[in-house]
């Protein structure tokens, strides 16, 4: 599939056809990961990984134990 490189600002742009955005389940504003493999252009999207969002928790951002009541059904505690 063909497309063309605009000029957007004081940048370049490359619009994404619709068959990608759908089978690539992205939005405006989806962060990509753009990289040159072998001289090619290769833009990924950027998925988010379980490990990097717990690096992020600390001692300032953790929050408080949440009481939800008794349970309800199954439920092991």
């Amino acid at each position: 599939m063909q497309t063309v490189v605009q000029k957007w600002g004081n940048s370049l742009g490359i619009r994404i056809p619709n068959l990608f955005v759908k089978e690539f389940d992205l939005r405006n504003g989806s962060s990509v990961d753009i990289t040159d493999e072998d001289g090619k252009i290769v833009i990924k999207p950027k998925r988010l990984v379980l490990s990097d969002l717990l690096s992020k928790i600390n001692q300032e951002n953790v929050h408080a134990e949440v009481e939800s009541g008794s349970a309800v059904g199954k439920e092991e505690w």
